[in-house]
């Protein structure tokens, strides 16, 4: 007996009348979700939102896509290999070395003391950018030695303007690596933490926006059902309605106008937030950020191609001089 007693109390803790009324309001609001989207509603019969909230979700909704659009494009800054395709070969060749680095060094390491042969332990591979500007440096300065180790190389042209082009790109290598971090700092992350931040929460205002408009064109819906019935005996769906009582109508009218005070409200915190998120400097701040490291790797490029063109330009004219001079004789 004592346990039936506790059983009985402990449901009795339980808010069972709140659960059903939140149950039936999501019942409702998905059945008048349905209802509209299949166009059993007629247009006037839909709560119509301020123009001021409607205005404000076309804008969000389009600076929401002005950052998914950049950020499509611009993510490819998290991966310094985003102009040198070709870097999966390197790639795989230096894991193939690490790993046989790996192996060696265990050998070495486990090997000592047996009467097997103790392979030498090695330096592991440096770790190599795979960029463009630090592929074409690589290329230049291995060309450029394969040209000045043949006798009387160190004079020839070509090798010397290799040499030039190859110290260039190593400070180009340089500059992008700075601005690719600029980027990734300044402007990559900001931008996404308000596409997930403050537009997110706006996006999450105008849904419960939605759903209290659901909400309360159900609870109209209701209203008209009953006020309608009020004197005549019905089925409706799945239960029914002998006797529609005043207190009934009169709890469908406070439904009614709760809906309404839950949806000014919540319209208005979504304005607030919508209007916000609008305000905010921060995405201008980033895209100049954006820029601002783009120029200057650009610039510090092409500076430093001004001043190689120069030199190889010289050897260039000097190389066809002397060319044109042997052809003379």
């Amino acid at each position: 007996m004592d346990g039936w007693n506790k059983f009985q109390s402990s449901l009795s803790g339980l808010n069972l009348g709140q659960s059903a009324n939140k149950f039936a309001k999501g019942f409702n609001s998905s059945v008048q979700a349905t209802r509209e989207r299949l166009g059993q509603v007629a247009p006037d019969e839909i709560t119509e939102l301020p123009q001021e909230y409607k205005d404000l979700e076309a804008r969000v909704d389009a600076l929401r896509q002005a950052h998914l659009a950049l950020l499509k494009v611009t993510k490819a800054y998290e991966n310094e290999s985003y102009d040198y395709p070709t870097q999966i070969q390197e790639s795989i060749a230096e894991l193939s070395t690490t790993i046989g680095h790996g192996i060696t060094n265990f050998a070495a390491t486990n090997l000592k003391g047996t009467n097997l042969p103790t392979p030498s332990p090695v330096a592991p591979q440096v770790s190599q950018h795979k960029t463009l500007p630090h592929a074409l440096c690589r290329a230049a300065t291995n060309a450029a030695a394969a040209v000045q180790c043949t006798p009387g190389g160190n004079e020839d042209k070509l090798g010397k303007a290799l040499t030039v082009y190859a110290d260039v790109f190593e400070n180009i290598a340089s500059a992008r690596v700075e601005q690719d971090e600029s980027i990734q700092t300044q402007y990559l992350r900001p931008w996404q933490t308000t596409l997930s931040t403050s537009i997110n929460v706006a996006m999450k205002a105008r849904q419960a926006v939605r759903v209290s408009r659901l909400e309360l064109d159900a609870a109209k819906q209701t209203s008209l059902l009953l006020l309608s019935l009020g004197s005549s005996s019905a089925y409706i769906f799945s239960y029914s309605l002998k006797t529609t009582s005043p207190v009934k109508q009169e709890q469908a009218r406070l439904d009614v106008e709760n809906a309404e005070d839950d949806l000014v409200q919540k319209t208005e915190v979504a304005i607030t937030l919508m209007k916000t998120v609008l305000e905010n400097p921060e995405p201008l701040k980033n895209l100049n950020e954006l820029v601002k490291a783009q120029l200057l790797y650009f610039a510090a490029a092409a500076e430093a191609l001004s001043s190689a063109q120069g030199e190889i330009e010289e050897l260039s004219v000097a190389a066809e001089g002397e060319y044109r001079k042997s052809r003379d004789h």
